[in-house]
């Protein structure tokens, strides 16, 4: 009798909730009932809202949805034949009709949730190692100009072309030549980084590969949160695996070239997610942002050339070259090409990871696939790109979440984290903790980000207070500028986006004090 294959997530949302208990008692039950099972652990869907979700395969290789499934709802699947897929209240039919899941245009994280993360054959199986094998046939010029002509602009949140960057490390002189991926996921309501590499650790490691056959890098960093110590596992294994395949090392693939990969674990800085003070962190130093020029493209990594991209940014290099640039061009807008995973956070119902292509709505992506607040209760705000992002008024939604849109609302992309907040939310209150937390997280480099996020939060108290007012607003504004235009980098260039936008928006959270006197 072949045994029915039962998926259970082991991505860290997953085990938040229970998966390893969900597997055990499933295993457990399986075992009493005689009934012949296997059990692949896997990444997550990005359906969060449902985990831990659990999937059994029919003979057809279709596969079906349980959840959110709980240790105590075992019997009562097994007694209602889910082996067979039978309904049962906790059923979804088949994972793939999902609607959450079928309107997205799944392509970097195509096998999340799909593969064994740690299987070498489950990949090569799911179309793993086409990109590489490509790039092995072609030229670094030709590597390069690939990347160009799809589009791929860097997801990390600056936009910038990531052909460029790697063509300009491909010309730079030197003898050794690094690439250096950026995973220091910090921003509160992010979570894709942490999703592939936890649920396809080897497409990473073979976007790495592809960036140093590009520019003649021989050698990658992985900088990865302390944070994240299943991502920090899983990485660890499949860097091993990858090692023993032929898949790093020297002589990668059967061919002539070298590429070996290094893990490094960060001390849970958040600045270090800024390329220069990660370059500092890798290199055994503070973490310190630099000051520029020159850009780690000339002058990186212990001084040598240097490709810094983040995790999505690199995961999408191999897509691009197995099916052409041409196919990730299909998707998106304008400028903006190719997919972005979106994720949904904060006072939302349906939380998870939606991978769509660039023009997609604000409204969309929160009421279409999350299904509105939590609560129940009005959206009054969206905080969009993460803690330094700017907020977005509940009635503001219909912006296209593209790079040149959201900049010219005077908001940004960022990482594509979504923070949503019902009409309960004190605005004034998100507005100092943004001040708050850019005085706790500043690298203390720079005087307008260490000494101003500190002045900013006790200016926003006296506000708050109703302490003259007008004149601290008036101050607050002339300090936001001074940060925006003095800071050495983004930490504290960006602070003020969450505290301007908040005040512009909803300034009658700001004046509560004057409020409650009238009243």
């Amino acid at each position: 009798m072949t045994p029915t294959r039962v998926f259970v997530p082991r991505d860290a949302a997953a085990l938040s909730v229970g998966a390893d208990a969900v597997a055990e008692a499933l295993a457990a039950e399986a075992t009493r009932r005689g009934e012949a099972v296997t059990l692949v652990r896997t990444g997550s869907r990005g359906l969060l809202w449902l985990e831990p979700l659990v999937e059994v395969e029919r003979p057809d290789g279709t596969r079906h949805a349980y959840g959110p499934v709980t240790p105590a709802d075992i019997p009562d699947l097994f007694e209602a034949g889910f082996l067979e897929a039978a309904p049962h209240p906790l059923g979804h039919g088949p994972t793939a009709g999902i609607p959450y899941l079928k309107e997205q245009q799944r392509v970097t994280f195509a096998r999340c949730g799909v593969i064994d993360p740690v299987s070498p054959g489950d990949y090569r199986a799911h179309g793993g190692l086409a990109g590489v094998t490509r790039a092995l046939e072609m030229t670094p010029e030709d590597i390069c100009a690939a990347i160009t002509d799809s589009g791929l602009r860097g997801r990390g949140g600056a936009g910038f072309p990531v052909g460029v960057k790697w063509e300009t490390v491909r010309a730079a002189p030197g003898p050794q030549k690094y690439i250096a991926c950026n995973a220091d996921e910090g921003d509160g309501g992010s979570f894709a980084d942490r999703i592939l590499m936890e649920g396809d650790p080897f497409l990473l490691i073979e976007g790495l590969t592809i960036a140093g056959l590009a520019t003649g890098a021989t050698a990658g960093f992985l900088y990865l949160r302390s944070e994240y110590p299943h991502a920090i596992a899983t990485m660890r294994a499949a860097i091993r695996i990858a090692e023993a395949e032929g898949w790093l090392g020297d002589g990668i693939h059967g061919s002539a070239h070298t590429f070996r990969l290094h893990l490094r674990v960060g001390a849970g800085s958040y600045v270090c997610g800024e390329e220069t003070a990660m370059l500092e962190s890798l290199e055994g130093k503070r973490g310190e942002v630099r000051a520029r020029p020159p850009l780690p493209a000339h002058a990186g990594l212990f001084g040598c050339p240097t490709v810094v991209n983040n995790v999505l940014s690199l995961a999408a290099g191999p897509s691009i070259l197995a099916e052409g640039p041409e196919m990730y061009r299909t998707f998106g807008v304008g400028r903006s090409r190719g997919t972005q995973p979106f994720q949904l956070a904060g006072n939302i119902r349906r939380g998870g990871l939606v991978e769509v292509g660039f023009g997609v709505t604000l409204h969309d992506l929160i009421h279409r696939f999350g299904g509105g607040t939590r609560s129940g209760r009005p959206v009054r705000a969206v905080q969009v790109g993460g803690p330094l992002g700017a907020f977005v008024p509940g009635d503001g939604l219909d912006l296209a979440a593209d790079y040149e849109v959201l900049a010219a609302a005077g908001a940004m992309l960022g990482h594509g984290g979504i923070v949503v907040f019902d009409d309960t939310v004190d605005m004034a209150a998100q507005a100092r903790f943004a001040m708050e937390f850019c005085a706790l997280e500043s690298c203390g480099k720079c005087t307008p980000c260490r000494i101003g996020s500190q002045r900013g939060v006790e200016v926003l108290d006296r506000i708050a207070a109703g302490v003259d007012r007008d004149a601290n607003l008036a101050l607050l504004d002339d300090l936001c500028t001074v940060m925006a235009e003095g800071s050495l980098c983004a930490m504290g260039g960006l602070t003020p986006n969450p505290v301007k936008s908040a005040l512009r928006h909803f300034p009658e959270d700001f004046d509560r004090p004057a409020r409650a006197a009238a009243e």
